[in-house]
């Protein structure tokens, strides 16, 4: 097979059927639509392609920089368009949580920015944000950046109702799914594949999964951070469902070593998510003589993810697991075994008469340098983490009050300090934001 340009080999990715013998569904078709076979390796490629090419071709003295907010696949696509028409790349974030990505952008010459959002996304309300002011500048005419803007533009949309959709429904000889799963990231592929989904059977069901609110899954947001989103519509989904990392790491594994697909965790989460809520589907078809059909996406490749997997599940790559990680700790128990303390709570605290708490502020560093709580030490979670690997890090003497974004972070953490015999550690309710949202002082480095 010829091409001309490596452009013209996005999309067209296979669908293949899941084994039965995998999933254990028993009256329900299962298939897996290979978007990691893009030849940039992820389901990027295709609205990078389509978002850029209009200002590729305004551009085609090769000057100019294509900028874009994003911190995994969305810029490594962006990154190689850029290049391959002779201009720059820059990625815009809060933070690049995935250490592959960000020395693969290096590799491909983009420039990374790390800007001191208050919160790990991109949110368009918060108009003090750092990372919400660069994106409204982007979008103002007369910018100098060529902006794809990811989260906001419709042709995000359009690439995958022009393509992932209409491959589906040829794939299944022109039959539409029963069911469409997805993972809800920018909302771009959901949305645009459900869409012509449902303009060919408004029967289809479609569900968004999302990531956990206390946990991190590549490309996935959280149930509050997809409100955050432009591109995002409730009406798209008949209903939204959570999956947590561990869930998503399982699937990921039953994909790679029962399916020989090299998936990633997204499309570990979207495998995982989708069996668990197709088998009630399962038990109510059985002895109707019905069969239906579902897809969900394998959005990129194992091999960016292989930290991820370490300090999850080390064992899978051949490492004990540490006794004192915070992934060993689940919603339920740090629920109920962390003490949690209101901004007003912790202002006493602070201000009272007995031993000044140690103040951790877990967020990153630009976010600490912009606004923290005075006399608060910054202590970047991962780093916190492997402090956690050598026993408490505080002397038992020492009251701690960790912070992180919206205290999600800080109260698995306080969690396993408290597991670990520190007798008065506690996680401030709510975060940095909710310390903000009351007016609390904040100051700046």
């Amino acid at each position: 097979m010829r091409y001309d340009s490596i452009t013209e080999a996005i999309g067209n990715t296979p669908l293949v059927r899941i084994d039965p013998e995998v999933h254990g569904l028993r009256h329900i078709d299962l298939y897996a639509k290979l978007e990691m076979l893009n030849p940039f390796g992820s389901v990027k490629d295709r609205p990078a392609w389509h978002m850029a090419r209009p200002h590729l071709e305004a551009a085609a003295d090769g000057d100019g920089t294509v900028v874009e907010l994003s911190s995994g696949n969305t810029a490594k696509a962006l990154a190689l368009l850029a290049g391959l028409h002779g201009l720059k790349f820059k990625s815009v974030t809060n933070r690049m949580r995935v250490p592959e990505i960000k020395e693969l952008l290096l590799l491909l010459g983009a420039e990374i920015e790390e800007l001191p959002g208050r919160s790990e996304c991109l949110d368009p309300t918060d108009t003090d944000d750092p990372l919400t002011r660069f994106h409204q500048a982007l979008t103002e005419p007369g910018s100098t950046y060529l902006h794809t803007d990811q989260y906001f533009n419709p042709r995000n949309v359009e690439a995958h109702a022009e393509g992932t959709g209409p491959e589906i429904v040829k794939d299944l000889d022109g039959r539409v799914p029963d069911w469409f799963v997805a993972c809800v990231g920018t909302a771009g592929s959901s949305t645009g594949v459900a869409r012509v989904l449902r303009e060919h059977d408004p029967e289809v069901r479609v569900l968004g999964l999302v990531a956990d609110k206390s946990d991190f899954i590549p490309g996935i947001r959280t149930i509050d951070e997809v409100h955050q989103v432009g591109l995002f519509d409730p009406g798209t989904y008949d209903s939204l469902a959570s999956v947590t990392s561990q869930e998503a790491i399982d699937g990921m594994i039953t994909l790679v070593r029962r399916c020989g697909l090299l998936s990633g965790p997204t499309g570990g989460a979207a495998y995982h998510g989708a069996v668990r809520h197709l088998r009630a589907v399962d038990e109510e078809l059985a002895g109707t003589g019905r069969r239906q059909s579902a897809v969900f996406i394998v959005c990129d490749r194992a091999e960016s993810y292989l930290s991820y997997v370490r300090d999850r599940r080390p064992e899978l790559l051949g490492r004990a697991r540490r006794a004192h990680a915070p992934a060993a700790v689940t919603d339920a128990e740090a629920r109920a075994e962390a003490r949690s303390v209101t901004v007003d709570e912790a202002r006493q605290w602070i201000a009272g008469s007995g031993p000044r708490p140690l103040v951790v502020d877990l967020r990153g560093p630009h976010a600490y340098t912009a606004l923290h709580i005075e006399g608060s030490l910054n202590i970047v979670d991962e780093v916190f983490e492997e402090l956690l690997r050598g026993g408490l890090p505080f002397s038992k003497k020492t009251p701690v009050l960790l912070a992180c974004p919206v205290g999600e972070k800080s109260l698995r953490h306080a969690a396993l300090l408290t597991r670990m015999g520190h007798p008065d550690v506690r996680s401030l309710a709510g975060g940095i934001v909710a310390w903000r949202d009351a007016g609390a002082p904040l100051v700046r480095e």
